[in-house]
Formats: C-alpha cells, sequence, structure tokens
C-alpha cells in the first residue's frame, strides 16, 4: 500500500488543516515552533534528549504534545 491513500489518510489530512493549531493536541515540528515562537532547531535539540517531557514517537516522526510543551515552557527561565 505504499503511495496510495487511504480514506483515513484524507479524513486526517481535512481535519489537520482545519483545526486551529492552539486546539490540536499533537503538533509537528512546524507547528509548534509557529505555536510558541521558539525555533524548529531548538525544537528538534530539545525533543532528541531522552528525557524530553512532551515528544512522543509514531512510526519514527515525532510528534509534539502540546499541553506538555506548555507545561515545559511555562517552567523554563531560558531555552
Amino acid at each position: 500500500m505504499d503511495g496510495v491513500i487511504t480514506i483515513y489518510d484524507k479524513i486526517r489530512l481535512k481535519r489537520n488543516k482545519e483545526t486551529p493549531i492552539w486546539e490540536k493536541k499533537c503538533l509537528t515540528i512546524e507547528e509548534a515552533a509557529a505555536y510558541s515562537g521558539v525555533g524548529r532547531t531548538r525544537i528538534r535539540e530539545l525533543t532528541d534528549q531522552a528525557k524530553c517531557p512532551f515528544v512522543i514517537w509514531m512510526n519514527g516522526k515525532r510528534f509534539i504534545i502540546r499541553e506538555k510543551l506548555d507545561k515545559y515552557l511555562n517552567k523554563q527561565y531560558k531555552i
């Protein structure tokens, strides 16, 4: 099924385009950067750390849990 877009994929893609970033539970690196104001490179560096509290990995892709990112950023003095 490589290269085949399923109905599930179409629904998921449509939902992702329609849902505002601040309402999503999981964000991509790019969305997390836009949402938080932290650069993509810095977010990648933070999520590469073994004990990063706001990242989950699914099928080799990293996703940022928005609520945990908010908590993390609220506790930080410097990023």
